[in-house]
């Protein structure tokens, strides 16, 4: 009996922490940027993107994020309109290129992006920093 009742009270006491440290991690939709508050927002056909078409977001979102690197570092300059502009030029880019390209494609064009814009960030941070915008 002295057994059960020390399990009943480990799982009491695990099973209220467990619920305190999940209703800590409830996520919040105030969603503001720390650098450049005024960032221009994904269109909208984009956030409502279908989930089986979610691939082309990312590759637009690679494609803006390896723009904006190249920009900070082409200009040396971080300030916000350059580090985050609109939309337009990726989507255009995007859509140029790569809107009746096969799923694999744009995957494989994504991890080019993503790697393209990691490589141009570590010339970008420093910029930034300085500027403020980081």
């Amino acid at each position: 009996m002295t057994r059960a009742i020390a399990v009943a009270g480990l799982l009491l006491i695990f099973g209220t922490t467990a619920g305190v440290a999940e209703r800590n991690l409830i996520p919040t939709l105030d969603n503001h940027p720390n650098v450049c508050p005024d960032q221009p927002p994904e269109p909208k056909w984009m956030q409502n993107i279908n989930v089986r078409e979610s691939y082309k977001r990312l590759l637009i979102q690679q494609i803006y994020r390896a723009q904006s690197m190249e920009r900070v570092v082409d200009s040396q300059n971080c300030d916000c309109p350059t580090r985050y502009p609109t939309w337009e030029d990726a989507v255009r880019f995007y859509t140029e290129r790569y809107a009746s390209s096969k799923y694999w494609d744009v995957v494989e064009a994504t991890s080019e992006y993503r790697r393209q814009a990691n490589e141009l960030r570590r010339a970008a941070m420093p910029i930034c920093v300085a500027a403020g915008n980081w």
